[in-house]
C-alpha cells in the first residue's frame, strides 16, 4: 500500500510539474518568437512529421540532428518541437552544445499548434 502512495505522489508530482513548465513555456513568448522568424524545428521521424506538424516547420529528426545541425543557422531562433516535449529537450541541449544560441523547447507540436491558432 505504502508503495503505491509513493508512486501516485511521484506521477502527481510529475504530472504537475510538466503542466507548470507547459504553461511557462507556451505563455512565455513563443508566440512573439514566431512572429520575430523564430523556425520552428520538428524532431520527430519523417513518417511522424507527415502525419501532421506545424505549416512552415522544418523537420530534422533527433536521430539526423548530429549530421544536420551544419544546415541550420546558428544566428536564427530555433523552437524544438515533437510529440511529447522529450526529443525536442534532447535537440535543445544538442544544440547548444554544438554553439547555437536561440533555442527553446516548445514541447509538444500539437500543443503548441492549438496556441498559435
Amino acid at each position: 500500500m505504502k508503495s503505491i502512495l509513493i508512486f501516485c505522489g511521484i506521477v502527481l508530482t510529475v504530472y504537475v510539474v510538466y503542466r507548470i513548465y507547459r504553461y511557462q513555456t507556451l505563455e512565455n513568448g513563443l508566440e512573439k518568437l514566431i512572429k520575430n522568424g523564430a523556425v520552428i524545428l520538428d524532431v520527430r521521424t519523417e513518417k511522424e512529421y507527415a502525419m501532421g506538424h506545424i505549416d512552415g516547420s522544418l523537420n530534422i529528426s533527433l536521430g539526423e540532428i548530429r549530421e544536420r545541425y551544419i544546415e541550420l543557422d546558428s544566428n536564427k531562433t530555433y523552437i524544438t518541437v515533437c510529440s511529447h516535449g522529450l526529443r525536442s529537450v534532447k535537440v535543445e541541449h544538442i544544440l547548444k552544445e554544438k554553439g547555437f544560441k536561440k533555442v527553446c523547447n516548445g514541447g509538444a507540436w500539437s500543443d503548441l499548434q492549438k496556441s498559435l491558432k
